[in-house]
């Protein structure tokens, strides 16, 4: 029968090794109930990069591997790195951060090259001139019920109405696409991120709320779906900031308005936008 006194007395010297150890790398998370900013969180809108299709209007990019456009990514990242990031937070499944560690440390290694997708693009450069370890997923994926609202206004007879909007989308993915040839990639994250772009996609999402009713309140399912989608990747984010940092968040540029609210609502967290970094000496 094992010395139960000698037992005791190891799993004691273990707990007493590992408690430094487990301290260390577990976030101290920021004080809830302060009543000044803890943190500063940059929220970064951008466009998707490799066009992958998944927005219900998409711009059409054009390859930002040409040594032009690699230029004009680094004169992005130069602003950038004005804000000192501590942390990096991007769109990436948040339950499978062992993937993006993997990638992003063959990346730092040498190993791999950056591909089209501005998580690589922006955040893995960025990362590595700023000497992180690693970047954060915080993404959360989930429907988007478009096509309930679409059958909602075609069994009431407003249809008309919602194809209005959807065109209205296609021509701002359009003029996006036009904007972009004739741009630089910095004057396109300007763009992205001003107010008036911000406005214009908060409005597309407020006009679904317009196409339902008590019975099947379509709009407001979708607007739910949206806004609580939009809500966990703060959580996620919040699990991941630590009193004195400043964490980069790089998002399409669907979810902005809804972030940059949310995290502009919090007295515990400071909001910062790109525009004051521009003209900033480093």
């Amino acid at each position: 029968m094992p010395n139960v006194r000698r037992l005791a007395f190891y799993f004691a010297a273990v707990l007493m090794i590992a408690a430094p150890i487990l301290a260390q790398n577990s976030p101290k998370g920021i004080n809830a109930a302060a009543t000044s900013p803890q943190a500063e969180v940059l929220v970064l809108g951008s466009y998707h990069m490799d066009n992958p299709g998944r927005d219900l209007h998409d711009e059409k990019a054009d390859d930002v591997l040409t040594p032009k456009r690699q230029a004009e990514i680094e004169e992005l990242a130069t602003v950038l790195a004005r804000f000192h990031p501590t942390k990096i937070a991007v769109e990436w499944d948040a339950g499978n951060q062992s993937g993006l560690d993997r990638s992003y440390g063959e990346y730092l290694a040498g190993k791999r090259e950056l591909n089209r997708n501005e998580v690589q693009q922006i955040g893995f450069r960025l990362g590595k001139e700023m000497g992180l370890k690693k970047l954060n997923a915080i993404d959360t994926m989930w429907d988007f019920p478009y096509g309930s609202i679409v059958n909602w206004a075609k069994a009431h007879g407003r249809s008309a109405e919602l194809e209005a909007i959807d065109r209205a989308g296609a021509d701002r993915s359009k003029n996006a696409s036009e904007y972009l040839v004739a741009h630089s990639i910095l004057e396109v994250y300007r763009h992205i991120n001003s107010p008036e772009s911000m406005a214009a996609d908060a409005a597309f999402y407020a006009r679904m709320g317009h196409f339902g009713d008590d019975e099947d309140p379509a709009g407001a399912r979708l607007l739910m779906r949206w806004h609580e989608r939009n809500t966990f990747i703060l959580t996620s984010l919040l699990e991941v900031i630590e009193p004195g940092d400043r964490v980069l968040v790089l998002y399409g540029a669907g979810h902005l308005t809804h972030l940059s609210r949310l995290i502009g609502d919090d007295p515990t967290l400071r909001l910062r936008r790109l525009e004051e970094l521009v003209g900033e000496k480093r």
